[in-house]
């Protein structure tokens, strides 16, 4: 690999852009920091895997009945969650997975928190990647509800629909 630099940092994991020296193709680097070899966390790692070598191509977009499709198992997942008093915290394209049979799976629940929406307990702002982040935390906020998780997944439906970032922010202003 050649100039390898951190472009991402998430919750078990960094992300490096680098070139690969013998195709010479830009390829993105993920550095996975086990706490043990669980099988589990493997297998999910080589689904991840596979499943970005499928999609790893500039000119695929998703269709309409696509889109609709990923944002209703999306919402649907979210919704479930949210019943259950959980706020995931950290909706983007690299926490969903999608398998050869088109079913999405919300993934990494490391930012997720649980909430009570008749108790008003303080939560941290410092939450959700920062091109997913809505305004109430950009602002400092420590009393939210789902609206967070609803934020990211507009956010996420703008990028499905226009093959692009919606907000690519360096900086949280």
């Amino acid at each position: 690999w050649h100039s390898v630099m951190q472009i991402g940092q998430g919750t078990y994991s960094t992300v490096y852009k680098a070139r690969d020296v013998t195709n010479q193709k830009i390829v993105a680097l993920k550095k996975v920091r086990f706490d043990n070899l669980d099988p589990e966390s493997v297998k999910f790692m080589a689904r991840e895997i596979h499943i970005l070598r499928l999609v790893s191509n500039p000119n695929i977009k998703f269709s309409e009945p696509q889109l609709k499709c990923y944002m209703h198992q999306l919402l649907s997942g979210l919704d479930h969650c949210h019943s259950h008093g959980v706020l995931h915290r950290d909706i983007k394209g690299s926490n969903l997975l999608i398998d050869n049979n088109g079913v999405l799976k919300i993934a990494d629940f490391g930012l997720a928190n649980v909430f009570d929406s008749h108790h008003n307990i303080p939560l941290t702002s410092r939450v959700v990647t920062l091109w997913y982040r809505p305004p109430e935390l950009l602002l400092g906020a420590n009393h939210y509800g789902v609206a967070v998780d609803l934020w990211s997944t507009g956010c996420i439906l703008g990028e499905l629909y226009t093959g692009r970032p919606i907000l690519p922010g360096k900086t949280e202003v």
